[in-house]
């Protein structure tokens, strides 16, 4: 019962002691900050072991580049994936980065009401 008690106001003490800012996303003003800090993002996403494993599974002969402008809004979601240009020929592809794209949300958020387009390239 003691020892119940000790870890019971430890465990309560970390909880109010602990910094609960960790838990809120960062707010992001400036163009060439949100920029990079997409582009970080993405090559991260890209690279991931889970990305990695699917493309492997469903597209693993495809090679090239592609350059697509990213859309992000207020809350850290992706609005818009559109293919500026690429060298890759296969629809599929295109529409499975995409749908892996649109369903990512950045770690930051935006000022109210503001977007950003950023162009981006991908090499696979």
């Amino acid at each position: 019962m003691k020892l119940f008690r000790y870890a019971l106001v430890l465990g309560l003490l970390f909880l109010f002691c602990s910094n609960p800012v960790f838990a809120q996303r960062k707010v992001l003003t400036d163009e060439e900050v949100v920029s990079e800090a997409v582009t970080a993002e993405v090559d991260a996403v890209f690279k991931s072991e889970d990305f990695l494993k699917k493309k492997a599974k469903k597209f693993n002969d495809v090679k090239g580049t592609i350059v697509a402008d990213i859309g992000v809004i207020q809350n850290g979601k992706v609005s818009t994936f559109f293919k500026v240009d690429s060298d890759i020929d296969n629809a599929m592809f295109t529409n499975f980065i995409s749908e892996y794209i649109l369903d990512h949300k950045f770690n930051f958020k935006l000022q109210k009401q503001q977007r950003y387009k950023i162009r981006y390239t991908v090499a696979f």
